[in-house]
């Protein structure tokens, strides 16, 4: 008992949970698109930009925010963001039309980068260097992890109480955590600030990275996998009711979805660790996810609800297998050891650059022809791109 109690008590795990605790205000929209747009009376296209206005500001500034972090503080970037996200979603619930909605998810955005640009450098603070790779495991799974979470507590909370009482439920729990995480990450001793002459270090690096061809591509592979995986993860609840799906089954099929993903980011990174080739993993994954988008979105022909479902789960799963692949990638294409952060950092925003535009494309394609069942060109052309920019890394990485 002492020794989980104890478990509990450790900062890692406070900083993994509050990067759960954003990814859920990612994942709650989707749920509660089907209430959102019978109460507000919002169309499918607004609801499609609702879903990714929360990645404008990743788009905009996650690179500058992962340069600048540690000059203002890891713990306050990080308690600061759980304030910001737990105010927004309180004031959300009480929005009244679709403006202020989103301009409450431009802000959501922010706060989501401030916890998730700080949470890694946190835990190689606070981990032991030989459980900082175990560990950094466990935080690739904040993202599909929570959004699980949102998907299977959303229903619930959504048919008791409604898409307000979801939103400010949501801003308290992200309070409630962020006091958590400032009693147990303040006591911490270090801190870190810029150094002399720091500014003008950072932006060379900056200028580094974007002339480096081979993160130019990696960054913008990851912008295509996130795209197609937000897409399906928000729209899929939606579809599933469209054929008769009960709301709660419809969010737990999804929550599952969800949930596979991280099995998939721990198969990439065991082939990889056993040999495999990282270009056979990513064409393999791509693969996949555009083959499953058929199915998934109806093309084709006639697909049973059934289908569609374990189509979204293998699409999820297998195509888990990129990001780690892409992450792994972005560190041995980075044009030295003193940028790999900042590639890292251009990889989230090209990331979040593919799940702000995507969504809003793919609804307005359902909403001009009727359907959803020409979705599945847009998951193949990003497909196309991607199998293109790999093979142009696997020249580059030869040479």
């Amino acid at each position: 008992m002492s020794r989980a109690v104890a478990a509990w008590r450790h900062p890692a795990v406070w900083v993994i949970l509050a990067g759960m605790m954003v990814a859920m205000h990612v994942g709650k929209v989707s749920v509660a698109i089907p209430t959102l747009r019978e109460a507000l009376g919002i169309s499918i296209v607004q609801a499609g930009t609702l879903l990714s206005m929360s990645q404008m500001a990743g788009m905009l500034i996650a690179v500058f925010v992962g340069m600048f972090a540690d000059g203002w503080g890891l713990r306050r970037s990080l308690v600061s963001g759980l304030l910001l996200m737990g105010l927004a979603s309180a004031l959300g619930g009480s929005a009244s039309g679709i403006v202020g909605l989103l301009g409450l998810r431009v802000i959501e955005g922010i706060a989501f980068l401030l916890v998730v640009v700080s949470a890694p450098a946190l835990l190689r603070q606070v981990v032991a260097p030989e459980k900082l790779a175990q560990i950094m495991g466990v935080w690739g799974t904040f993202m599909p992890g929570g959004t699980a979470a949102a998907l299977l507590a959303g229903p619930w909370v959504l048919s008791h109480w409604g898409w307000s009482a979801w939103w400010q439920l949501l801003g308290a729990a992200s309070l409630l955590m962020a006091l958590t995480c400032a009693l147990v990450l303040w006591p911490l001793s270090g801190g870190s600030g810029l150094r002399s002459g720091g500014f003008q270090e950072h932006a060379q690096r900056l200028l580094q990275t974007w002339r480096n061809p081979g993160t130019w591509w990696v960054a913008l592979s990851f912008g295509l996998y996130s795209s197609q995986w937000l897409v399906v993860i928000g729209f899929f609840p939606t579809l599933l009711q469209a054929v008769g799906v009960s709301a709660s089954a419809a969010g737990a099929v999804t929550a599952a979805v969800s949930v596979v993903n991280i099995f998939g980011n721990v198969l990439g990174g065991q082939l990889l660790h056993r040999g495999w080739r990282v270009h056979h993993v990513l064409g393999g994954g791509f693969i996949i996810m555009a083959s499953c988008a058929v199915v998934i979105f109806n093309g084709l022909g006639e697909w049973p609800p059934v289908a569609r479902m374990a189509a979204a789960v293998v699409f999820s799963g297998l195509g888990g297998m990129i990001p780690g692949a892409l992450f792994s990638l972005a560190v041995r294409v980075a044009p030295s050891e003193q940028t790999v952060s900042t590639s890292l950092g251009w990889t989230t925003q090209m990331s979040m650059v593919g799940q702000f535009v995507m969504p809003p494309t793919a609804a307005a394609l359902s909403q001009a022809t009727g359907t959803w069942q020409w979705t599945w060109l847009l998951n193949w052309g990003a497909c196309v791109l991607a199998l293109l920019l790999i093979a142009r890394l696997r020249l580059l990485l030869r040479a």
